[in-house]
């Protein structure tokens, strides 16, 4: 199996920087903030930080392509690394300290290209959880004082703990009504949204979560967080990885039951 140590160690030297440029902005009183066509909000801090991740990935890899929310691809090959410089934008700009930014490298396989390495820094939470092939996934202050992830054990909906982003995308999916059966039927649901959940599904805090509508960015190194603490990271149709345009991720042992209900149309 490849060793991916290298890589790993960059995504951690771009989060660090990353992670200086958007604290340094964030509750800034003149932080500019725009709306983008899909009436999404991107902030200065948003271009910022992908421009300076850009950066180092031009000179420390040349040769490797780039996918970034703000800017979109730039180069082609069997490697490419996949930024959301700020997931949590409107968290952001309202001072709520849930953002983070998500580093993932992806590699062309079977299935097209799966993320090999992920880091998911929040500067603000002041936590970070990263993973790469292979290797598992862990949590700390650095790739030197980290504590490996595990996912739950819990095997029955009824204990279970379920979080979600948001309602919004269920009802126009056709999911609604599953999505509320699901409510009903865990012991506990909670709103953390963005990263987060998918991190405490890594954790073992949580044991489901699941959002009907993602890009490629909001997944990428999430997933394979999820995958290397022991859990599974699909799409609501099943497909494994973060392809489908959504995503469904837990313990393992609840992924049947939770796509049962979220599938449905």
């Amino acid at each position: 199996m490849p060793d991916y140590h290298d890589d790993l160690r960059l995504a951690h030297v771009l989060a660090d920087a990353a992670d200086a440029a958007t604290m340094d902005r964030f509750k800034a009183l003149d932080l500019k903030v725009e709306t983008k066509p899909d009436m999404t909000p991107v902030s200065e801090a948003d271009k910022s930080a992908e421009e300076l991740i850009r950066g180092h990935l031009q000179r420390a890899r040349p040769r490797d392509a780039i996918l970034g929310e703000e800017y979109g691809v730039e180069g082609t090959g069997p490697r490419r690394w996949v930024i959301d410089p700020i997931d949590g934008t409107k968290n952001y700009v309202r001072g709520v300290p849930v953002w983070a930014t998500l580093i993932s490298l992806m590699e062309a396989g079977e299935g097209g290209y799966q993320p090999v390495v992920g880091v998911v820094s929040a500067p603000a939470l002041g936590r970070r959880w990263w993973a790469a092939k292979g290797a598992g996934a862990y949590t700390g202050r650095s790739l030197t004082s980290a504590s490996r992830l595990h996912v739950s054990k819990v095997s029955r909906l009824a204990d279970a703990s379920f979080a979600y982003s948001s309602l919004t995308g269920w009802e126009e999916q056709g999911r609604f009504e599953g999505f509320l059966d699901l409510t009903r039927a865990v012991w506990r649901t909670r709103g953390y949204g963005d990263f987060w959940p998918y991190m405490m599904v890594a954790e073992g805090s949580i044991d489901l979560c699941a959002e009907p509508e993602l890009s490629l960015w909001d997944m990428a190194a999430p997933a394979i967080v999820v995958t290397e603490a022991g859990g599974s990271f699909t799409g609501l149709d099943g497909r494994p990885g973060p392809h489908s345009g959504n995503a469904a991720a837990s313990n393992g042992l609840l992924h049947d039951d939770l796509l049962g209900y979220l599938d449905a149309r």
